[in-house]
């Protein structure tokens, strides 16, 4: 077991979360807030007031776990590079987890399989992405909607008025815990020896810079640097 605190971060969703946990997996402190535009100004002073709080200095923490998205540029720029730095810093191993892989933890019951939640992001004013657990994120254009299985649940984050009221409700449920799903994978990979290099820890982006567009006229973001 990881020895000491972890420091989780993620900036995907409109609701920024920083939260602590210990090296077994449970939560111990969390701190949402909507973030808006303002990750830049308001990340370190929300890590430094949880650690606080925490009685836990920066040097204490035994590792850090980052969201990687799917997400809007502006929140994953923020959020992974300054996971990355104090990584760096600290000289303390970092693991990304994918935040649609977080969310669709956060909504399957304990019980239950997560196989049959299907996770409906934003991608920009209109497009959207589904994200499946164990598969890649996909782009729906315009106003398609996703095919549902068998059994399958549909979860809708950041999506209000776009997709339907009950898809919604699930999604602010598992947004509400998405810190706790975070330091859980997190901390499971950490046990495991399963780390990341800070080079190539990139972010799923679903939208691009502002005044930037995408020549094929399609927004793709990828894992690795090919």
């Amino acid at each position: 077991m990881t020895r000491g605190p972890l420091l989780a971060i993620d900036t995907a969703t409109s609701v920024a979360v920083v939260a602590l946990g210990d090296g077994g997996g449970a939560l111990l402190a969390e701190v949402p807030w909507v973030a808006g535009y303002r990750h830049g100004e308001e990340l370190l002073p929300r890590i430094r007031r949880i650690l606080d709080a925490s009685s836990v200095s920066m040097h204490a923490l035994a590792g850090i776990i980052v969201g990687t998205g799917p997400g809007a540029f502006t929140g994953l720029r923020v959020g992974i590079a300054t996971a990355k730095g104090l990584a760096h810093a600290l000289d303390r191993p970092i693991v990304g987890v994918s935040s649609g892989e977080a969310l669709i933890a956060a909504a399957t019951d304990p019980d239950g399989d997560p196989s049959g939640i299907v996770l409906l992001m934003p991608a920009g004013p209109s497009d959207r992405v589904v994200v499946r657990s164990s598969e890649a994120a996909r782009l729906l254009a315009g106003g398609s909607e996703p095919e549902l299985g068998d059994g399958e649940v549909l979860v809708a984050v950041d999506l209000a008025g776009r997709a339907p009221d009950d898809a919604v409700a699930r999604g602010e449920q598992a947004r509400d815990s998405l810190g706790r799903a975070l330091v859980r994978l997190g901390a499971a990979r950490l046990q495991r020896g399963d780390v990341d290099d800070l080079a190539r820890l990139v972010p799923e982006y679903v939208t691009l810079p502002r005044g930037v567009r995408a020549s094929t006229g399609e927004v793709a973001w990828s894992r690795d640097h090919r």
